[in-house]
């Protein structure tokens, strides 16, 4: 509905004194959540999109449009006079980007109306939420309250969600902290996910690797996943993890072994495409690469895209909860870093302190992260 609030809003807004802010987590995340379904709406002669100085033409007044992923966006706010701003994905932006917005509300008539999934307990705007002498007016929502939502897709949401924290806050809009196993579902019974190492009969259309590259505590961890056709299931199917302080040299030997054995492991005829490496580490990259152009010729080495973790951790908890996750028996590194990851105790993070094989997790998810959204969207 707030796209029809939005522009009550700010054509109330219109010939008073003050600038209209629209804040997200980064501009692309506003365009995409904000921008874009009111372009459809409404048309693009009373929607613009957001323009190369940040500023977008909404319903004829000038929006300025900023990201809040960091505190160095408060800067964008600093010495502003803001007669109304929206606020999209609120729990995702730096506290010091919404403290310095408050600041800058400073008309009788000034308005902030904000939107954003629950988070953990103890998250900052809950807190903010909490407080006494906060004028503000709160409304809290079920997924069962938006009549528009297909039945088929809320109940398949609620299928991917059950057992994890994500179903209190995404499905019954509680803010409820993360704790215990981050993959629940597959801690209680590891047994549903795994399936024998044959994969021969597999209707696969390609395959990728997801390379997590050690160092100190941490350990070099390679994951071998493939993808049947249509997105329907994504299985694990081989994972490689070394402990020891490798040269470069062994750890690209090592890799060219894994793609050998991987190639051995996938049903004939289908391709292992691409590698996607730990982007810290353009040194080892640019090492692979070379050894990889002689070993491996058509296997592309990439940097991977290392989403925010809980982004990768919503992804996987989704796929299990929708029983289209899989790995194969032999696999029990990945199978144990699954098992084992905990939720840091007071904390919206996964624990990794070296209690736990955090390597295999990371390899696993750098394999998947380009296809993560079209794996959801053909859910």
């Amino acid at each position: 509905m707030d796209y029809y609030l939005l522009p009550k809003r700010i054509r109330a807004a219109a010939g008073k004194e003050g600038l209209v802010f629209l804040i997200g987590n980064t501009r692309a995340t506003l365009e995409a959540n904000v921008i874009e379904p009111l372009r459809s709406i409404w048309g693009e002669a009373l929607v613009s999109g957001i323009k190369g100085d940040s500023t977008a033409v909404l319903f004829g007044e000038k929006c300025r449009c900023i990201g809040a992923y960091a505190a160095s966006q408060e800067d964008r706010l600093r010495g502003a006079s803001v007669k109304y701003c929206y606020g999209d994905e609120i729990a995702t932006w730096n506290e010091a980007v919404f403290d310095m917005l408050k600041s800058r509300l400073d008309k009788p008539y000034s308005i902030f109306d904000g939107t954003c999934n629950p988070a953990g307990q103890s998250h900052w705007f809950k807190k903010f939420l909490d407080r006494d002498d906060t004028d503000l007016f709160l409304q809290t929502y079920t997924i069962d309250d938006n009549p528009f939502l297909p039945p088929a897709f809320v109940e398949n949401l609620k299928r991917e969600y059950a057992g994890t924290v994500y179903y209190d806050r995404y499905i019954l809009g509680k803010w409820s902290n993360a704790e215990g196993s981050v993959y629940r579902l597959f801690a209680a019974d590891p047994s549903k996910f795994i399936i024998p190492d044959d994969v021969k009969g597999k209707d696969f259309v390609f395959a990728t690797v997801g390379v997590d590259f050690g160092g100190g505590r941490s350990a070099h961890a390679f994951g071998c996943t493939a993808f049947t056709r249509g997105f329907k299931e994504i299985i694990t199917v081989h994972d490689y993890r070394r402990q020891d302080a490798a040269s470069p040299e062994s750890l690209y030997s090592d890799l060219i072994d894994f793609i050998a054995q991987c190639r051995l492991i996938l049903p004939a005829g289908v391709p292992l495409t691409d590698v996607y490496c730990d982007s810290a580490e353009q040194t080892l990259i640019a090492g692979l690469r070379a050894a990889c152009r002689v070993k491996c010729p058509g296997l592309d080495i990439r940097n991977a895209r290392k989403l925010p973790i809980n982004e990768r951790i919503r992804f996987y908890s989704a796929i299990m909860g929708a029983g289209r996750y899989k790995i194969t028996a032999h696999c029990e590194n990945t199978i144990g870093a699954f098992r084992d990851a905990v939720w840091k105790q007071g904390a919206d993070i996964r624990l990794d302190d070296g209690s736990t094989n955090i390597d295999s997790l990371d390899a696993q998810e750098y394999s998947t992260e380009g296809y993560m959204r079209e794996i959801m969207d053909r859910g």
